[in-house]
């Protein structure tokens, strides 16, 4: 059983134990020696450090009844510093000024400042140790948090090391200050400054609050008089009634659609975290093709890809997250709203990510506006009576394919350590040479901003063929630039051969064939394997009569 003592403290009145006043008198008197004699100086320090014990304390006793007791005590002590802490490293008495000199011995350390925190207070503690505005610091990890994958765990990780700065000393070598009686006593009156703002404000919104609530109980007292002294209207009764169903049904509503936007927003910010992550992870680990998926106007952009991925970030996730908070405040009114400088931040943010991928979106379609050609002629040396082999032959090792088709289909490959684009669109055709020689025409199509920018982009095509005693070896696949994956490039490969020679197609062209003419009216598909003379006209085919007859033979045999 203690003795309590009743203390006057900055203004206000306690119940302290014998135990707890003993501890913060020697605390008290503690820092009166650490300090200056100058009267003056020391007394309003004195006075300003037990305004802002005073406080503290006042935030900790809920009841006037309660008694501080020593633990209250020695929580005071760690917020408020050590006596140590008070010391000056050198002084000397100026009578004409009334002013100390000082030697700054303290350095600038990292904490986490919780006066200025989002999360952990861990960007704001980077900030006032490289003297920046926090709003960089931000912004940076978030670029490496949908850039690069790891920034959030950068910032678990220093969270969990940095302590955060609750004694005074400490806040003052987080931003740089030198720990002397100046700058403690000027920190202490920008606290108690703050914590006074903040006791009239919320001592401002309790007068409004008990001013409106009398306010609502006279208008309740009135309608309830005026009630009184008239006749009961059942038709306004039954509009009161219809209007409180109305009501109702609205809120119901409004907390159904505050439940859809929390569902909404929470799953795709969700989705949004793992996504970057993922392509974060992947692109730092340089692993990349079939495994990640851009969209079209990524590819041949000016600005970098990380920039464009966190721009489309950005771009979809504040809109949810807005979403998000949204739906909160529906449901709860005891969510805060986002504070005017974190919305504006974040519509800026918003704002620059929209107009880069508007850019972005201008500059794919310029590239996609003007078409351009390369075309390549190569004499084949067949005589009238020789025969033409085609083949379409394919390079596993770039990239395998079982059978061999004409497809439109683009494929992210590696050749010589480059990126580059295989695909199979390819069209084959045959006409009649109007000389006497036989000749192969190899037409490269592209697109690009302009029509030299998309000649050009046909050129750089890498396509190749060899001709052989009577045999044409055709690539199946051509190679072009990464940049050019979305720009519908293909080559159409167009045979001029003589009156009367022949040529044979390999079943590997089956798919390859694309309109080609011929008096017997096959399909593309049904002329491989088959020997093809040319006419005036058109080709004929040698040998699929024969075939024909044995077909209709084997029929009537069938039906008898």
């Amino acid at each position: 059983m203690n003795k309590t003592i009743n203390i006057n403290l900055g203004g206000f009145f306690f119940h302290i134990d014998e135990i707890a006043y003993q501890k913060l008198r020697r605390y008290l008197e503690s820092i009166s020696k650490s300090l200056s004699e100058d009267p003056q100086g020391k007394n309003e320090i004195i006075a300003d450090i037990e305004a802002r014990i005073s406080e503290l304390l006042s935030e900790k006793i809920t009841d006037a009844r309660q008694v501080v007791n020593e633990g209250d005590i020695e929580d005071i002590i760690v917020i408020m510093g050590q006596p140590e802490d008070y010391a000056e490293a050198e002084e000397a008495y100026s009578d004409a000024s009334y002013s100390y000199k000082r030697n700054n011995t303290s350095g600038k350390k990292l904490f986490r400042d919780g006066d200025d925190k989002f999360l952990g207070g861990v960007a704001s503690g980077i900030a006032h140790y490289f003297d920046i505005d926090a709003i960089w610091i931000r912004l940076g990890l978030l670029a490496l948090f949908f850039g690069a994958g790891f920034g959030i765990l950068i910032y678990i990780i220093l969270w969990i090391l940095l302590p955060e700065a609750k004694t005074t000393a400490e806040k003052l070598q987080m931003e740089g200050e030198p720990v002397n009686i100046d700058n403690i006593e000027k920190k202490i009156r920008e606290e108690f400054s703050n914590v006074s703002e903040n006791v009239r404000n919320v001592a401002n919104q309790a007068s409004e609050k008990f001013k409106d609530g009398a306010n609502e109980f006279s208008e309740k007292m009135s309608q309830t008089f005026s009630a009184k002294t008239k006749k009961n209207n059942g038709l306004q009764d039954f509009l009161d009634t219809i209007g409180k169903i109305i009501l109702g049904f609205f809120k119901i509503i409004g907390k159904f659609l505050g439940v859809l936007f929390v569902f909404l927003g929470a799953a795709i910010i969700l989705s949004l975290i793992i996504g970057g992550f993922s392509v974060g992870s992947l692109e730092f680990l340089n692993i990349d093709g079939n495994y990640i998926s851009y969209p079209e106007f990524f590819y041949d952009a000016t600005l970098p890809r990380w920039l464009l991925t966190v721009s489309l970030f950005v771009l979809v996730g504040i809109p949810f997250l807005a979403l998000l908070i949204l739906g909160l405040r529906m449901l709860s009114s005891n969510v805060k709203q986002v504070s005017r400088a974190t919305s504006l931040s974040l519509l800026g943010l918003w704002i620059i990510a929209l107009l880069m991928i508007i850019f972005t979106a201008i500059e794919f379609g310029t590239t996609h506006a003007n078409y351009g050609k390369n075309v390549v002629k190569k004499n084949l040396t067949i005589s009238k009576q020789d025969t033409l082999t085609v083949k379409m032959i394919n390079n596993d090792e770039i990239y395998y394919k079982h059978n061999l088709r004409r497809s439109s289909r683009r494929h992210e490959v590696e050749v010589d350590s480059k990126r580059m684009v295989y695909t199979n669109d390819i069209r084959i055709d045959v006409n009649k040479s109007n000389t006497n020689e036989g000749y192969v025409i190899i037409q490269k199509e592209s697109y690009g901003r302009s029509s030299i920018r998309a000649t050009k982009n046909a050129e750089k095509i890498a396509y190749n063929f060899t001709f052989s005693n009577n045999e044409l070896l055709l690539d199946a696949y051509f190679l072009s630039n990464i940049k050019n994956i979305f720009k519908d490039e293909e080559i159409v490969i167009t045979l001029f051969l003589p009156t009367t020679s022949t040529i044979y197609f390999d079943n590997s062209v089956k798919s390859f064939l694309y309109n080609v003419t011929n008096e017997n009216n096959l399909d593309e598909d049904e002329m491989t394997n088959h020997y093809f003379k040319m006419t005036n006209s058109a080709l004929v085919c040698t040998d699929c009569a024969t075939e024909k007859e044995d077909d209709e033979d084997k029929k009537v045999e069938d039906t008898f």
